[in-house]
């Protein structure tokens, strides 16, 4: 993304990180602290047709990864940010980003989760959306393929060690790895 893509995308200035990403080791207890965020949620949304996966590095054992616990919400249709971002503020997320052309993505954060989880990115994508199925098929890939887990630790690590202006730098730094990796998942689904 282009710097004024990604300022675009972000309801009020987007955070710059001027500087390295922070990576920790994983930590066992990152799947608990999903666990009771999801149930949160889920009690909020009793009224939405939803789903919510454990996404991103932390969801996946062994691997180094930014203390933020990455979260998937399924909805019906993630544009209607009536029928679930108001329950949620009511629980401490924030709507942050909104990306109409990308999906109907949005970002909802929360900060102070855990000693070991500093906050979580709530991403909001529709039933059926393509880009659901690829993240998950990612997930599952590192979970279950040591070779290509240390192959996106090393990339990771490696990255980390550049300064981005914006965490979404570093993340799209990332694209040509996962696109690989990605590749591999799809000969084998």
């Amino acid at each position: 993304m282009t710097t004024a893509e990604i300022e675009a995308a972000h309801l009020g200035e987007a955070r710059k990180l001027n500087g390295q990403v922070t990576l920790v080791e994983y930590d066992p207890q990152w799947p608990q602290v999903f666990e009771r965020e999801a149930e949160r949620i889920r009690d909020r949304l009793g009224h939405v047709e939803h789903r919510i996966e454990h996404v991103g590095s932390t969801s996946v054992p062994g691997l180094p990864a930014k203390p933020v616990i990455d979260m998937l919400l399924i909805v019906p249709d993630s544009a209607d940010e009536t029928a679930y971002v108001p329950p949620l503020e009511g629980i401490g997320f924030q709507l942050v980003i909104q990306e109409p052309e990308w999906y109907e993505h949005r970002v909802l954060r929360r900060h102070g989760l855990a000693p070991s989880a500093e906050s979580a990115n709530l991403h909001v994508l529709s039933t059926g959306c393509p880009e659901v199925g690829r993240m998950l098929r990612f997930r599952d890939r590192l979970r279950t393929h040591s070779g290509d887990r240390e192959l996106y630790a090393r990339t990771k690590r490696s990255l980390s060690q550049q300064s981005w202006q914006y965490m979404q730098n570093y993340a799209d730094a990332k694209t040509e790895v996962v696109e690989e990796i990605l590749g591999r998942a799809g000969h084998e689904a």
